[in-house]
């Protein structure tokens, strides 16, 4: 899950990132996670914090309990540059790492290529729709 769909989610509480949000930690998909993806998710999200959207202590929660429920992956090899936003190469390479079917993602342009790792980019809305959860 790329770092625009939390920040989305956490964002609104209505439409598919916050629906995908509250899935995680289900039995509907897995969610891994790496140790530079995780310090993203908070550092993106403090800067909720200082538009009121949320509180420090909000955040930590968050990203507390998604390490708690995710897959704790530690990537090993690197294909720097890849993608035309060097900052999504390092979601590539945990997708790879922990062999996933999908990248969610609100930026499905930015990760064009993908598919030469047997890999999809997809929008929460389609990630919705390919695991059964349209509501």
């Amino acid at each position: 899950m790329d770092t625009s769909v939390l920040i989305s989610a956490l964002r609104s509480r209505q439409g598919a990132s916050y629906r995908l949000l509250t899935l995680v930690g289900g039995d509907r998909f897995e969610l891994n996670l790496s140790v530079p993806l995780v310090l993203e998710y908070e550092s993106v999200a403090m800067r909720l914090v200082d538009l009121g959207f949320l509180t420090v202590e909000d955040v930590g929660a968050v990203v507390d309990y998604l390490c708690s429920v995710a897959n704790h992956r530690q990537v090993y090899y690197l294909w720097r540059p890849f993608l035309s936003d060097a900052d999504d190469d390092m979601i590539l390479e945990l997708a790879v790492a922990a062999d996933c079917e999908f990248i969610v993602t609100h930026n499905t342009r930015d990760f064009e290529g993908v598919e030469r790792f047997g890999l999809q980019a997809v929008t929460p809305q389609e990630f919705l729709h390919e695991i059964g959860d349209l509501s």
